[in-house]
């Protein structure tokens, strides 16, 4: 597709963002699974079924534009996916493992927010205000999410990292 107008460059996003979700779809599970903190678990397990609410707004999208939303890989959240999954194959402590995941989770929630909030502008720029109401639905859930996630590393996850860490180092130096 030639991006020589920014209809054409909107429902270029809107298909990255599609493949963006539905990698992330068969991702949180694995880091759900992996988090040694329930409340990182029950973090993943609800952003799980936002997603699943973000693919079908996404559908729903499509089908009023009459496109298709396949036919684009979203190599950013690929990346961003991957460079997470490494976190998941270390051996380590929990609550730093824990932590770990959840700047992976972080790196995924601001990717989503930047996108979104493009497209989301996009339809409002080409008059989709009932688009860009859904998006900024999205956008919402997406902000919420990362916030859940800051609240989880300052007040759970990163103080029981910094204790497991300072235990580490005292048993170490006996």
């Amino acid at each position: 597709m030639k991006l020589d107008t920014i209809e054409k460059l909107y429902i270029s996003e809107l298909r990255d963002l599609y493949s963006a979700e539905n990698q992330l779809l068969k991702a949180l599970p694995k880091m759900a699974k992996a988090a040694s903190s329930q409340e990182l678990k029950d973090a993943f397990e609800k952003h799980l079924e936002q997603t699943k609410g973000h693919v079908e707004r996404l559908e729903q999208i499509f089908q009023q534009l009459n496109e298709s939303p396949k036919g684009k890989t979203c190599r950013g959240m690929k990346g961003v996916i991957e460079e997470g999954s490494e976190i998941l194959k270390e051996d380590g402590e929990d609550s730093v493992l824990d932590a770990g995941i959840i700047v992976a989770a972080q790196k995924v929630e601001h990717y989503e927010i930047a996108s979104y909030g493009s497209v989301r502008t996009f339809a409002n720029l080409l008059g989709k205000d009932d688009v860009a109401g859904l998006l900024q639905s999205t956008l919402d859930e997406e902000s919420e999410t990362n916030e859940i996630l800051n609240r989880l590393a300052e007040s759970v996850v990163n103080p029981e990292a910094l204790i497991e860490t300072q235990l580490a180092d005292a048993s170490a130096n006996r």
